[in-house]
C-alpha cells in the first residue's frame, strides 16, 4: 500500500469516527477496508503525509454525507465570523445570503455554518491526535511533525472554545468543549470545563515549543509560531505577565521581521507562502490546485466580478488617517442601494483561486506585548504599539493610563481588521458589540450577556450524543 492510499484510508477512518457529530454515518463502526491509526502511521514518512493532510483540513473543512462544509474552517467561515459578528464588516443590501444570520444575530441551533465549523475543526483535532499518538521512534523530523500536530490541535481547541463557550475571563468553570486526545470511534464525551480546555491548549503549546526546531515556511507551524499562539492564549485568559513573556520571546528570538509601510500593500497582494520570515508566523495556505475556488475568503470580500457581500463599517474606516497605508486596502466605491461604500481589498488572491488566510502575524505579537505591558510597564507598552503605528504611516500613540489601553485595543482593531480577531477581542474583554448604522436596526447593540454571543452546540451533535445533550448552551434549548 503506498503512502497516499494509506492516508486516504486513515482519513476515512477519522471522518467516520468523528464523535457522533453530524449524522448517523458518524456513529458507524470503522469500515473493514480501513486501517487503525496505529497501523497507518507507523513510519516517519507516514507522519509527513498525515501532517500535510492535517493542514489541508484547516482549509477545506469536511463533507458529511453528501453535504460539503468546505468553507467552514479557516478558509472562510472562521475569519469571516470574527468581523461580521463584531463591528467591522457588514452585509451589503446586494448579497448572496451568505452569513446573513450572523450579520443579523438570528442564527438558530440548526445553523449549517455552526455545524460545519464544529465538525471541521474536530476532524482536524482527530488527525492531529493520530500524529501525536503514532508509535514512531523519536528523531528530529518525528519531533517536528508531532510538535506541529500539538500546535494545530491547540489552535483548533482555542478557536472552538472561544466560539462555543463563554469566555475564560467571565468564568473558567463554565462548560467548555469535549476533550478528545485519543482515537476511539465509540466515544461520546461530555463537555469539559473552559479551564480544562485551556489547560490542554497550554500543555499542547508547551509541548509544541519544546519539540519543534525547524522553520520551513509560513504554511507550517514552527517553534515561534507556537509561542506566538501561546502569547495570544495567555492574553485571552487575562494572564498579562505570561502573555508578555511569551510575546517578547517571539520578538527577541524568532528572527521574524515586521512588514514596513513601503512593503505593506505588496505583502497583502502576495499570495505565496513565505520562507523569508517576514511578518507571517502562520497561515492556512491555498494554491492553484488546492483551494476553495469560489468559496474562498477573497471571493466573499472582493468586488471585481465576485460576491463582494461584505463592506467596511463606517466607524472602522473613520479610524484610518489619510496617511495610514492600511487605508489603501479599503477603497471607496459604489454598490447598488449602499452608496457610498467602502470595499475590503485586503484579500486579492483571485488568480488561480489562491486565498491564504493569515492566522498569526508578528504585528499582532507586538500588540500583545503592548497590551500586556500597560499595567506593569507603560513605557514598554508605548514602545511596542508604536512599532506598528510607525510602520503604517499613522500618528504615534502618546496617551497614558486607561486611555493608553483603549488606544492599543483600537490599534488592534485597525491592524487586524478582516483577519477574524475583533469579535474575539470583544468577547475576552466582556464588552457589548456596538455597531454603526450600517447594520440592521435590530442588531446594532448585542449585549455581552446575549445568549447568541456564543454559538450553539450543533443540533445534530446534541441529538447524537446523549452526554452532551443536557449541556447545550443556554438560550438554545
Amino acid at each position: 500500500m503506498n503512502l497516499f492510499s494509506k492516508y486516504k484510508l486513515l482519513g476515512l477512518a477519522v471522518i467516520v469516527a468523528t464523535f457522533a457529530s453530524c449524522s448517523k454515518s458518524f456513529l458507524e463502526l470503522t469500515p473493514p477496508t480501513s486501517v487503525s491509526p496505529e497501523t497507518a502511521l507507523s513510519t516517519e514518512a507516514d507522519l509527513l503525509v498525515a501532517t500535510r493532510g492535517m493542514y489541508a483540513g484547516l482549509r477545506t473543512g469536511v463533507t458529511i454525507g453528501t453535504t460539503s462544509y468546505a468553507p467552514d474552517a479557516f478558509g472562510r467561515t472562521i475569519p469571516v465570523l470574527g468581523d461580521v459578528m463584531a463591528d467591522n464588516a457588514y452585509q451589503s443590501s446586494q448579497n448572496t445570503n451568505r452569513y446573513t444570520l450572523y450579520n443579523n444575530y438570528t442564527f438558530p441551533v440548526t445553523d449549517a455554518n455552526a455545524l460545519g465549523f464544529w465538525a471541521s475543526l474536530y476532524a482536524v483535532i482527530l488527525r492531529a491526535n493520530n500524529i501525536i499518538n503514532a508509535p514512531v521512534a523519536a528523531n528530529a523530523n518525528v519531533n517536528q511533525y508531532k510538535g506541529e500536530a500539538y500546535a494545530t490541535r491547540a489552535l483548533c481547541y482555542f478557536t472552538l472554545v472561544r466560539y462555543y463557550a463563554r469566555p475564560y475571563t467571565e468564568d473558567p468553570s463554565k462548560p467548555g468543549l469535549p476533550i478528545i486526545t485519543t482515537y476511539n470511534p465509540d466515544l461520546k464525551p461530555a463537555r469539559n470545563t473552559v479551564a480544562e480546555v485551556y489547560a490542554l491548549i497550554q500543555s499542547d503549546l508547551t509541548q509544541a515549543y519544546n519539540l519543534m526546531t525547524t522553520f520551513t515556511n509560513s504554511s507550517q507551524f514552527s517553534k515561534y509560531a507556537a509561542r506566538a499562539l501561546q502569547a495570544k492564549v495567555y492574553l485571552t485568559m487575562g494572564d498579562m505577565a505570561n502573555a508578555r513573556t511569551a510575546a517578547l520571546d517571539v520578538i527577541d528570538n524568532s528572527k521574524f521581521k515586521l512588514v514596513g509601510q513601503s512593503d505593506y500593500v505588496a505583502y497583502w497582494a502576495n499570495n505565496a507562502i513565505r520562507e523569508d520570515q517576514l511578518e507571517t508566523l502562520f497561515e492556512v495556505s491555498s494554491d492553484a490546485v488546492s483551494n476553495l475556488a469560489f468559496d474562498a475568503l477573497s471571493y466573499l470580500y472582493s468586488q471585481a466580478g465576485n460576491y463582494g457581500d461584505f463592506l467596511v463599517a463606517s466607524d472602522l474606516y473613520s479610524l484610518f488617517s489619510a496617511s495610514d497605508v492600511r487605508r489603501t486596502l479599503y477603497p471607496t466605491g459604489e454598490r447598488p442601494k449602499n452608496n457610498p461604500v467602502v470595499f475590503i481589498n485586503k484579500y486579492t488572491g483571485l488568480a488561480g483561486d489562491r486565498s491564504d488566510t493569515k492566522v498569526l502575524r508578528l504585528s499582532e505579537v507586538y500588540l500583545i506585548a503592548a497590551e500586556a505591558s500597560v499595567a506593569s510597564n507603560p513605557a514598554d507598552a508605548l514602545k511596542y504599539v508604536n512599532e506598528i503605528t510607525s510602520r503604517r504611516g499613522a500618528a504615534p500613540i502618546v496617551s497614558t493610563g486607561p486611555q493608553l489601553y483603549e488606544d492599543i485595543i483600537t490599534e488592534r482593531r485597525k491592524e487586524l481588521a478582516f483577519e477574524g480577531d475583533r469579535y474575539l477581542d470583544l468577547q475576552r474583554l466582556k464588552r457589548d458589540v456596538v455597531r454603526s448604522a450600517n447594520y440592521p436596526s435590530t442588531a446594532r447593540t448585542i449585549a455581552f450577556t446575549n445568549f447568541r454571543r456564543i454559538l450553539p452546540i450543533p443540533q445534530a451533535e446534541v441529538d447524537a450524543n446523549p452526554n452532551i445533550k443536557p449541556q447545550q448552551n443556554e438560550g438554545y434549548q
